[in-house]
């Protein structure tokens, strides 16, 4: 086990400065000067050419890029170019609002996901089954940026049952939660239903049928726990996925997240924010496929992380 993590964690920064330096060519090579955008054009060529110094634009690409790497490697991800406070500062307080925002997504798919597929599976080609494989498709199918303003009117504007948007209450949390874990609720469902449809059919299963077993104990007990492993990858990536697809649902709900952050420093061209933002998510994916990969060990015990793997 530790030899495996050593291995993983030797990855992680290689990962890492391959994510930044990308991000960093993007942003510098797309068109658009960001003085541009923060003085506008009409700003005099003194005042232009005094905060393109300021920011080290007026450098060397390569240079810059030497720069932001030096920085990288000390922790130091600059200052918001927009408002003038350390990156590092604007990540921290925005975090948690993204971090709480997945986790209620991740928490209500899995509570509706779960279920479903369980059901689906004891009763594969029944009218429920095809009501929840319908209904999964449909969470596939319809896109965040749709379902949430759906949700806004039919709840929020014609019900009155819970705010349109911000950060102040649980009752503010719901509709986001709803809204960016609809989609893993449709997949982790019919991921389930597959994963213990195809666990029935080990010799295990059917010893266990012969002994007298119910079908309910025998799904619950003997199928499902050995269908975990495909399902934490899958949860795995989906909760990746999670953190790097809120920017649509935090704009619509003005959720205060990294998201909407990443959002706004990319309209404002603030080169060291949306690096940061795009950083702070790489590394969080990182992070989660390697506790996905500890949790394979966790749910099933044949399967060894050692100096083999």
């Amino acid at each position: 086990m530790s030899s495996y993590l050593t291995k993983r964690l030797a990855f992680f920064v290689p990962t890492i400065i391959g994510v930044a330096s990308v991000v960093f060519l993007l942003l510098h090579l797309i068109p658009g000067d960001p003085v541009d955008i923060m003085l506008g054009e009409s700003a005099a060529n003194a005042d232009r050419q005094e905060l393109r110094e300021k920011l080290g634009l007026d450098r060397p690409l390569l240079v810059q890029y030497g720069t932001f790497l030096s920085g990288l490697a000390r922790g130091d991800l600059g200052e918001s170019v927009h408002s003038g406070r350390p990156v590092r500062e604007l990540l921290a307080e925005r975090f948690p609002a993204t971090l709480r925002l997945s986790l209620a997504a991740g928490a209500f798919a899995v509570l509706i996901a779960l279920p479903l597929g369980l059901l689906s599976a004891a009763r594969p080609h029944s009218p429920s089954d095809r009501i929840t494989l319908g209904i999964s498709l449909l969470g596939v199918a319809i896109p965040n940026f749709w379902l949430g303003p759906m949700l806004i009117m039919a709840f929020s504007i014609e019900l009155g049952w819970l705010p349109v948007s911000g950060n102040g209450s649980p009752q503010h949390l719901i509709l986001p939660a709803l809204t960016l874990g609809a989609s893993m609720a449709a997949i982790l469902t019919r991921m389930t239903r597959a994963a213990v449809l195809e666990s029935l059919q080990e010799e295990y299963v059917r010893s266990a049928a012969a002994k007298g077993l119910t079908r309910r104990r025998i799904i619950l007990v003997h199928a499902f726990p050995n269908a975990l492993t495909p399902l934490i990858s899958l949860l795995g990536l989906q909760f990746g996925s999670l953190l790097a697809g809120a920017v649509i649902t935090e704009t619509i709900f003005a959720w205060p997240g990294i998201g909407r952050l990443t959002l706004e420093a990319i309209q404002t061209r603030d080169y060291p924010l949306v690096q940061g933002c795009v950083l702070l998510i790489a590394m969080a994916y990182v992070l989660i496929n390697l506790l996905t990969d500890l949790a394979y060990a966790l749910a099933d015990p044949r399967i060894r992380l050692d100096d083999s793997d």
